[in-house]
């Protein structure tokens, strides 16, 4: 494919507080989601900040610094998609989670790698739209309110359609002042019950469904574009209340009043130059050595897909081309059975920057439990409190569910801080489903006795804990 010759815009490419994070706030804000991690963190912070430097440096050298793709190596619960969540939340970027395992070889029935491109590209379309949309807001309303306004005050000027004499200047004056006062009404919601009919226009053609492994839409077809100009527009007359219709003309005219071209063209820009791929799963394509048929062979094809996307090549989609050259891609696995070097030497080469992961401890899962604004604790007590209940953990009850946690990891299955949530489920659970109907007491207080007493039993009968827990 020839090259993409559209030059890069940074003040269009990133947000202005992208420059305010340094790596060490990127941890920082890390730190008040994920607990341990460091190396992954700091790995992260940098890649992310590079992002930044590398839009500040000539267009000439640019173009040639590319991203330095990271895998994140651990067992499966330590954190690896939650840092890459929180990095394109931090970089207000374009960013999308797929399972490479979901992935098919070319000339298979199913996704093929490039749709990760595309599906990033809808991402960044919809992220500028509701910017811009946001930006236009308050303009879009007040022309929706005077389409409402003509259907409650039709203006002379329709009127005189339909009667030929002329209105007089104190016609148009008691219009004016009739408008007004509807006006105020609206604006206030008196009207927001009444039922109004508005124009809505309809979709041209029918859904059309291809029969293949890839969509007229993947390629980059849009059949509503083809032929949306050589169709008479159509519309539909609906009855909707004032308040719903408000809705309806307010989204009809923030899109008239976006252009579309700007929208698309910035949205490219930014795909390219802060786009985020979060390649999950990446162990389950490695192929185990001196495998050469079965299904190892369609574990490297995809491999040999996915290499020139990350190496940098043109995906087509149905906004334009875009050039993955600068797309920071981030991949992880357990990587049990297999190891990164299973992976295909040119891909490996790819991704220059590997971090493991460590497993969780005891500890981890008290600071896990406790210290994220979004804690598992806080947030079921915030779930009870809707009940009128106040749930209390003490510090040896948390103590108590970490190491029960950390007990169940070790003995069944690793699946990280993911077995605090079946513990909290098992736990809690008989008080999550008689809250509703409690009438004795609105105060519960969670201590080391009362886990003991719900889980304990469970923890020593290792075939029950592996369903259970």
């Amino acid at each position: 494919m020839k090259n993409s010759k559209r030059s890069s815009d940074p003040s269009v490419s990133r947000k202005p507080s992208l420059k305010e994070l340094t790596p060490r706030e990127i941890v920082r804000e890390l730190d008040r989601y994920i607990i341990g991690q460091d190396d992954a963190k700091r790995s992260v912070a940098i890649a992310l900040r590079n992002r930044w430097r590398r839009l500040q440096v000539p267009e000439t050298l640019r173009e040639e610094i590319m991203p330095n793709n990271i895998i994140l190596i651990g067992p499966t619960g330590v954190g690896k998609t939650e840092i890459a969540r929180r990095l394109a939340r931090l970089a207000h970027a374009p960013f999308i989670k797929v399972e490479a395992s979901k992935f098919t070889e070319v000339g298979y029935v199913g996704r093929d790698v490039e749709s990760m491109i595309r599906d990033l590209t809808e991402i960044a379309m919809n992220i500028v739209k509701a910017e811009k949309t946001a930006g236009i807001q308050d303009r879009a309303q007040e022309l929706a309110e005077e389409r409402i306004l003509d259907i409650l005050v039709p203006p002379v000027r329709r009127r005189q359609a339909v009667v030929t004499t002329p209105s007089s200047p104190l016609e148009e004056e008691e219009e004016g002042k009739a408008r007004q006062r509807f006006r105020e009404m609206l604006k206030a919601g008196e009207l927001d019950h009444r039922v109004i009919e508005i124009d809505i226009p309809t979709s041209q053609m029918p859904l059309m469904q291809v029969m293949g492994p890839v969509s007229l839409e993947e390629m980059g077809i849009n059949i509503q574009e083809m032929f949306g100009n050589l169709l008479p527009k159509k519309s539909k007359m609906r009855k909707l209340t004032v308040k719903e219709a408000r809705v309806v003309l307010t989204q009809e005219e923030a899109a008239k009043l976006i252009d579309m071209e700007k929208v698309t063209r910035e949205a490219l820009t930014r795909v390219e130059n802060s786009g985020i791929v979060f390649i999950d799963e990446i162990d389950k394509i490695a192929s185990s050595r001196g495998q050469t048929s079965g299904p190892d062979v369609s574990r490297e094809g995809v491999q040999r897909d996915l290499l020139p996307i990350v190496e940098g090549s043109n995906v087509t989609t149905k906004y334009g081309m875009v050039k993955t050259d600068h797309i920071l891609f981030i991949a992880s696995g357990a990587f049990h059975m297999t190891k990164p070097s299973d992976l295909i030497p040119e891909l490996q080469g790819r991704f220059p920057i590997r971090v493991e992961l460590q497993s969780l401890t005891e500890d981890d899962f008290v600071k896990i439990l406790t210290l994220p604004q979004n804690a598992l604790l806080k947030q079921y007590t915030a779930l009870l409190e809707t009940e009128g209940i106040s749930l209390e953990f003490d510090n040896e009850g948390v103590r108590e569910i970490a190491r029960t946690a950390f007990e169940v990891n070790e003995q069944v299955e690793n699946i990280g801080a993911r077995r605090l949530h079946t513990i909290l489920t098992t736990l809690l659970g008989e008080l999550l489903f008689d809250a509703p109907d409690a009438i004795q007491s609105n105060r519960l207080s969670v201590t080391k006795s009362l886990v003991q007493k719900k889980l304990s039993s469970i923890v020593k009968d290792r075939d029950l804990s592996r369903y259970i827990l």
